[in-house]
């Protein structure tokens, strides 16, 4: 579509909205502040560089065998650097502890420092982005029980506090370096397949750990821990030690981050509605957003009902300031780039869609008890040309319009990724 198109299209649709008393304007500026936190895993498969022939284990799969995963770390860059050449906005990188820059040489989680990380520190400010970090407690000899701070082996529960303690380390120097708070997020798949007797006794060894490790503190300029809850895995069929109601109540008395993730519920729930609760409990929000299909299965990102009703809770709240947004999947069946790019892309028009909603017009209308007229507005908002306002927002920054990134997809493809055997 020409240039003179995609204005002509947005002014249009910019009248549209200004009748229902929308500033598209103000909207497209808050979604252009909107930094999503990109994981890195999405590139190849979850393997990271510690041991990329290892095994993955801890409820963690990547299923399929596409072509051109990257094999070490100049091709995720790569990759990364394509990726950010295909959507607008300013963004973040996720980082798993794995994916440190070890020079071919193996570190043990207990020894990973901040050095390791340095390269990736240089390349995220030579290329634009801030970093966020993940420890990692899975695919590692010490959890293949199936427990890590919350084991009885104290040997074991050692281990794993060093690894969360230089993991925090490493998460502040980031913080300290960039300018921005590093948010690090704390994921640990604790649990058991089948019935579990000794349930208070592991989560209780699972707060002392975190309680030892979280007591030192780091300044919030440069650090921001966050929990993550989960219902059940692969694995922990029967009992999640880190359940939600545990990282709740942790959260809440710690005053401290909490992580939602769009697959970590019953399949029959939604992360949407703990958004609005949560929020008046805890300093900040921290989502992982992804599509669970029947369960936890990390598929990439579409524009479901699910992400809609997630974006909208985000707006509406009136605190989108204090939620976090991140993506969190991995499917090795399709083009990564393009996985990436299709999630991203997805993520940010859902989020379009709710700032281009009339918030205050609904709020009245539910004020006055005018509920037919809320739910008329509602469903003409799904047909309002939300879609040109994005076209000419990507127009704007440089990047592809429409499914123009297909074809650059398609052509990284054949010169590079295909070429990786």
């Amino acid at each position: 579509m020409k240039e003179e198109q995609l204005k002509k299209a947005y002014e249009d649709a910019k009248a549209q909205y200004a009748s229902l008393g929308v500033d598209v304007d103000k909207a497209v500026e808050k979604l252009n502040n909107l930094s999503i936190s990109i994981h890195c895993w999405q590139a190849d498969d979850v393997l990271g560089f510690e041991n990329p022939d290892g095994e993955l284990t801890g409820g963690i799969k990547a299923t399929g065998n596409f072509p051109g995963k990257a094999r070490n770390i100049e091709e995720i860059r790569k990759d990364y650097e394509k990726v950010l050449s295909l959507i607008p906005g300013i963004h973040r990188i996720s980082l798993h502890a794995i994916y440190g820059d070890f020079g071919g040489e193996f570190v043990d989680r207990d020894q990973i420092e901040p050095k390791h990380f340095q390269s990736w520190i240089d390349w995220a400010k030579k290329v634009g982005v801030k970093l966020d970090f993940n420890s990692t407690f899975f695919s590692h000899e010490k959890s293949s029980s199936g427990y890590t701070l919350s084991n009885f082996d104290p040997e074991i529960r050692k281990f794993w506090k060093a690894h969360l303690r230089q993991c925090r380390k490493i998460a502040a120097e980031i913080g300290r370096q960039q300018g921005s708070p590093c948010v690090h997020n704390i994921w640990l798949p604790d649990g058991e397949k089948d019935k579990t007797v000794s349930r208070f006794a592991h989560r209780q060894l699972m707060k002392e750990g975190l309680d030892e490790v979280l007591s030192e503190k780091f300044s919030s300029e440069y650090l921001k821990d966050c929990v993550e809850c989960k219902l059940f895995g692969i694995g922990s069929e029967s009992y999640v030690v880190g359940s939600h109601e545990f990282y709740m109540g942790y959260a809440v008395k710690n005053n401290m981050m909490l992580t939602l993730d769009a697959g970590h519920v019953h399949p029959t729930e939604s992360i949407a509605d703990k958004i609005s609760s949560m929020l008046l409990f805890v300093p900040e929000l921290n989502l992982h957003v992804s599509r669970p299909e029947r369960w936890d299965s990390d598929h990439v990102v579409t524009m479901t009902d699910e992400l809609m009703a997630l974006t909208q809770e985000i707006v509406r709240s009136g605190h989108a300031d204090r939620v976090n947004v991140g993506l969190d999947y991995f499917d090795a069946s399709i083009n990564r780039i393009g996985a990436y790019v299709v999630g991203i892309r997805s993520t940010q028009r859902a989020m379009l869609q709710a700032l281009l909603e009339p918030t205050e017009k609904l709020r009245e209308f539910e004020m006055q008890d005018k509920n037919f007229q809320r739910m008329a507005y509602l469903e003409e908002l799904k047909s309002m040309p939300w879609n040109a306002i994005y076209n000419y927002y990507c127009q704007q920054q440089g990047v592809p319009v429409g499914d123009a990134y297909i074809k650059v997809i398609e052509e990284y493809e054949e010169q590079v990724t295909s070429k990786r055997v």
